[in-house]
């Protein structure tokens, strides 16, 4: 495997979700039942574990000859070239420049990402715009995996 990484929820998303849960339980106990008010909130947090998590879930893998992006995968002989993007230039191409027949892997968490032109003629998708935490390490796999392929 050359790259991997999950794109996970960080940790100021749980703390700031957990507050919200517990000012939830804080509006609901004095109005209910404390019962009720577990009963709700001990839902709520549920509900924000399951959210966070799937949200969190998305993948970039580069292996097997493969780019993965989330649900998304494509041969690295369709992979034409591939542009490690700061936070201005990602905002850029996500934003006023974007082509709307592009695939996104966006993730508002993760200022950074790559670019990766696709070369497949049967292909509508101009190119991918990944969200990463290391995007110079994904582009060296990407590259490097392509070249020695």
């Amino acid at each position: 495997m050359e790259y991997a990484e999950r794109l996970g929820v960080p940790l100021r998303w749980w703390v700031q979700g957990t507050m919200l849960v517990a000012t939830l339980w804080l509006a609901v106990v004095v109005a209910t039942p404390p019962v009720v008010a577990w009963a709700v909130t001990g839902l709520a947090m549920a509900g924000l574990v399951v959210a966070f998590v799937s949200y969190g879930a998305a993948r970039v893998v580069v292996a097997d000859g493969r780019l993965q992006a989330g649900k998304a995968r494509i041969g690295l002989e369709h992979v034409g070239e591939v542009t490690p993007l700061d936070a201005e230039e990602m905002r850029r191409v996500a934003g006023q420049d974007a082509d709307a027949r592009a695939y996104l892997l966006l993730r508002p968490y993760l200022k950074r990402g790559v670019r990766v032109e696709i070369t497949d003629p049967a292909d509508p998708t101009p190119y991918w715009l990944v969200s990463t935490r290391r995007p110079d390490r994904l582009a060296a796999a990407l590259m490097g995996t392509r070249s020695a392929g």
